[in-house]
């Protein structure tokens, strides 16, 4: 049995969570990449990764190049004299990097593969409406996300739960599957599955703003699948036009209600408490929402200040 030297590359919270598990196995983790830091906010203050958070508080010795190909990076990694990398939630590595360690470097990802590989499986899971999901781990080679499998991890995905949720719940089964995987390396039981390409497998696309806005003539089902799957963040979003008036909103929760109209699709109903979209099959109901500069809040909170008429539309 050889003693794993563990250097471990992430960048978010879902990252810190497995991190999080290898240290508390006691395994020994003698470096950590993570992304450079990053201005943020309206003051431009640079902002720490999660993973760097982390690493600095459990006093973890920390990398954090711009480019994996610099000869100074690849000389102080290769110093940490590692025999295994574990990736997760980072960037596509070089083969000068992911070749470097004795037993190779593998990578958890938050999908059962070769579904959703790419930047975002755990929102597009929702956005598509799956009832299972999971975790993968696999070794990486030159391309994104089509390694050699070493083990996958299964969950029912709920109705009504969101990206937010999801992503707990994965992180928890990821931390398992990242014990059981490094448990296999270390006793050199491993063995891998090679991964079949199918035409049918789904792309976890990157998000953007496109993508995230919601289409009022898609059905109550795929819109309110889209919000879920967006929800906490990025969240999907859209506008509502009133009196001459635009606001681009952020939508955070909403259910479905079926009830036939004849209204046009995307105009805007509110009573006291509801804010309720015409859509094919009934309307969706928002429930939380965010308006450019406030706060997010309830849609009966919004009414309290907030008069819509009967033009107001969502688009």
């Amino acid at each position: 049995m050889e003693k794993l030297r563990i250097v471990f590359m992430g960048t978010p919270e879902f990252a810190v969570g497995i991190l999080d598990t290898i240290v508390k196995n006691n395994y020994d983790v003698v470096g950590v990449i993570t992304a450079a830091d990053k201005p943020a906010g309206r003051g431009q203050k640079l902002k720490y990764s999660a993973v760097k958070e982390y690493a600095l508080e459990q006093g973890l010795h920390l990398l954090q190049p711009t480019n994996l190909k610099d000869e100074t990076f690849l000389t102080e990694l290769q110093g940490l004299q590692a025999n295994l990398q574990v990736v997760v939630a980072f960037r596509m590595l070089p083969e000068v990097v992911w070749r470097m360690p004795k037993l190779g470097t593998f990578n958890l990802h938050a999908s059962l593969l070769p579904n959703y590989r790419g930047a975002a499986p755990i929102n597009w899971a929702l956005i598509n409406g799956e009832t299972t999901t999971g975790v993968t781990t696999f070794f990486i080679d030159d391309k994104i996300d089509t390694g050699a499998m070493i083990l996958s991890k299964e969950i029912a995905i709920t109705p009504e739960e969101n990206a937010g949720c999801l992503h707990d719940r994965l992180m928890e089964l990821g931390c398992g599957a990242i014990v059981e995987t490094l448990s296999l390396i270390e006793s050199g039981k491993v063995t891998t599955t090679i991964q079949q390409d199918n035409p049918n497998s789904k792309t976890a696309y990157k998000l953007n703003k496109e993508n995230c806005k919601i289409d009022w003539n898609k059905s109550a089902e795929d819109i309110h699948n889209l919000i879920r799957g967006l929800s906490p963040y990025p969240a999907a979003w859209c506008y509502f036009k009133d009196q001459g008036e635009e606001w681009n909103v952020k939508i955070y929760e909403a259910k479905i209600s079926s009830e036939k109209h004849e209204l046009p699709i995307g105009q805007i109903c509110t009573t006291k408490k509801e804010i309720k979209i015409a859509v094919k099959e009934g309307f969706v109901v928002i429930q939380s929402l965010q308006l450019p500069g406030k706060k997010k809040m309830q849609a009966f909170e919004l009414l309290n200040g907030v008069t819509f008429t009967d033009k107001a539309q969502a688009e």
